[in-house]
């Protein structure tokens, strides 16, 4: 989950989609350039050991956009595949 917020951060879409489970994977990914990452605050993991074969996160990550704050919180549910650790969707909880 951090090495993706990161690639978030960076804008590193190559990462993103690497690490995207083919079955939910988009064909391509765009950044806003207004959108500033503030922080990653991970609240809770089930699953995700090396014996394990899927993984949730609950997490939540803060930004801005021309001086606004906006936040995600979302559980994202992940899946152990012979390439590695892969996201295959989430579930984002309204924060209005």
């Amino acid at each position: 989950m951090r090495s993706r917020y990161t690639a978030f951060y960076l804008g590193e879409a190559d990462y993103l989609l690497k690490t995207w489970h083919p079955s939910t994977r988009p064909k391509t990914l765009t950044f806003d350039p207004a959108q500033h990452w503030l922080g990653l605050k991970i609240i809770a993991c089930q699953g995700g050991q090396k014996s394990d074969s899927q993984g949730d996160v609950e997490f939540l990550a803060r930004y801005k956009i021309q001086g606004r704050a906006y936040r995600l919180q979302e559980t994202s549910r992940f899946l152990h595949l012979a390439e590695g650790w892969v996201y295959l969707d989430g579930d984002i909880r309204d924060n209005a």
